[in-house]
């Protein structure tokens, strides 16, 4: 398993549009930056600032996006070449190669939001939007921590999809649908869909101000939806890859 961890990150190496990838995490850090520069504001409230940088569009939208791409781009070379079919000859465990996968998306999905919690602090206090304050910003490192870890695991039924296509177009598709869907859902029910099941389990504590739920707040059944999603995604992930065979 390590070895295979260790050959997907060897081979992220020569794809350096993956790496570009990462300077989304700055776009709502500056809009927000832009936003309060505008209003001529200062003094601001700085987890009203991370609101805007960090706790908003970053997490709903543009990381589960970026998530979904990153899925796509790793699964569509193997799957396009007939690799999958070499590596079972080895033999290479199925399911090893497909949380291989998976721990390349939880790692990159922490990176990106500790740059955006890096880069939400530097524009907030660079611009003096905000002052600077150790309690916030170990509060914004604290949820984009647990933000970049949730959003990994909401993301692996786009995985499991991804590695039963042969391209990338599918998969990019059903992303921008997932994401979106999570998004309005959660003003239907919570406990649906896994990134507003997410959205449940960071925002749990009420500490980010102008946050209305429709529901009552249930951490168990948020968990329960994640875990349902991600255990039918193995499955789904687990018969395609054998087909492969």
């Amino acid at each position: 398993m390590l070895k295979l961890i260790q050959s997907e990150f060897l081979k992220l190496r020569r794809r350096k549009f993956v790496w570009l990838t990462f300077s989304a995490a700055l776009i709502m850090p500056f809009f927000a930056l832009l936003y309060f520069h505008y209003l001529g504001r200062t003094g601001v409230d700085p987890i009203q600032f991370y609101k805007w940088s960090a706790f908003g569009y970053t997490v709903w939208i543009i990381l589960p996006v970026v998530l979904g791409i990153l899925c796509a781009m790793l699964m569509r070379e193997e799957n396009q070449y007939e690799v999958t079919t070499q590596l079972w000859i080895v033999p290479v465990s199925k399911m090893g190669y497909f949380f291989s996968k998976f721990f390349v998306i939880l790692i990159y999905s922490v990176c990106f939001m500790m740059i955006n919690a890096i880069a939400s602090v530097m524009f907030s206090v660079i611009s003096g939007c905000v002052v600077f304050e150790w309690g916030s910003v170990l509060f914004l490192l604290e949820k984009c921590l647990e933000m970049g870890i949730l959003t990994a695991f909401t993301l692996l039924p786009i995985l499991a999809i991804a590695a039963s296509q042969k391209g990338y177009i599918l998969p990019a598709c059903i992303t921008l649908v997932y994401a979106f869907s999570g998004f309005f859902i959660m003003s239907v029910n919570m406990y649906l869909h896994p990134l507003s099941s997410m959205a449940v389990i960071i925002m749990r504590n009420k500490e980010i101000p102008g946050l209305v739920f429709t529901q009552e707040i249930n951490i168990f059944f948020a968990f329960l939806c994640i875990i349902i999603w991600d255990l039918i995604s193995i499955l789904f992930a687990g018969m395609a890859l054998r087909r492969k065979k």
